[in-house]
């Protein structure tokens, strides 16, 4: 008997994913596994999974499929965190940095995890509290942002209960390694292997002789607080704007190891995707 008896699937809510979920519905039926999907996501394409509830998808998979780009990856992961379902990314659509396999490629792909023949990378998560209270947690990055009308973001870093950097910018940035290659590079930050135990806090557009980021252990402590010369600040957990804070409010960051665990099959190196996706070629001076 294969590893694998129960697939979950997840669907971009907007791209053409009938022909992934195809793939993964022959593949299953010859070896008697069965797939189910989130009622709202496989109802709407007419297919044989099984459509059931996200608490009933997560208690039953085994394997879960993310079916879109990264933005697809990131959700699924941030659904199986804390759990041990390993989470198989497939593009469909634009080439992502978490995904792992093509839709061409899927057959294969399912079978050398029904086989074992594959590895999980770990990845962190980073969580807060909004300051309604709500818990919020990302894989990429949790962003304190300017509202356009409202002023700089102006955020003091406390590392370790020491008072250690105030920054004004567009936005002020905590990020996982994963989260490396997404806002916190478009800020000057650098590429970071998802392996690496550690958070990056740096900042948009400092308004500052300052502007370097930050590399902090997991085990150090860390609290954004939004100074009163702040402006009202969106808070994005993964490029979804999840509330505001405002002047006095206070966020302490938790980061989570091994909150998510990534297929990987060996065809392809993270610096190979980030090198086709980036688009990082050097300097001509060298050629």
């Amino acid at each position: 008997m294969g590893l694998v008896q129960t697939v979950g699937v997840v669907l971009h809510p907007q791209r053409d994913c009938s022909a992934a979920l195809g793939t993964i519905l022959d593949w299953a039926q010859e070896r008697a596994v069965t797939v189910l999907g989130l009622a709202a996501e496989v109802e709407r394409l007419a297919c044989e999974a099984v459509p059931v509830s996200e608490v009933e998808l997560l208690d039953r998979a085994g394997l879960l499929v993310s079916l879109g780009g990264d933005g697809t990856m990131l959700r699924s992961m941030r659904l199986v965190e804390g759990r041990k379902t390993p989470v198989l990314g497939v593009n469909v659509g634009r080439l992502g940095f978490l995904a792992e396999v093509d839709v061409v490629d899927l057959p294969t792909a399912l079978s050398a995890i029904d086989e074992h023949q594959y590895t999980i990378e770990p990845r962190t998560s980073v969580g807060t509290v909004l300051p309604d209270g709500t818990p919020v947690t990302a894989f990429n990055d949790i962003a304190l942002v300017r509202v356009p009308g409202d002023g700089l973001a102006a955020v003091e870093i406390t590392v370790e209960g020491l008072h250690f950097v105030r920054y004004a910018a567009d936005a002020v940035i905590v990020s996982t390694p994963t989260g490396s290659t997404a806002y916190s590079f478009s800020a000057g930050g650098p590429i970071v292997s998802p392996t690496v135990e550690g958070l990056l806090v740096g900042a948009a557009a400092a308004h500052s002789a300052f502007n370097r980021s930050l590399v902090l252990a997991l085990d150090e402590s860390l609290v954004l607080d939004v100074l009163p010369t702040s402006g009202r600040l969106a808070v994005e957990v993964d490029g979804i704007v999840r509330g505001f804070a405002e002047p006095g409010d206070r966020l302490p960051i938790t980061p989570s190891r091994d909150a998510a665990r990534v297929v990987r099959l060996g065809h392809t190196t993270f610096y190979e995707r980030a090198r086709r996706k980036l688009r990082v070629y050097g300097s001509a001076e060298v050629d």
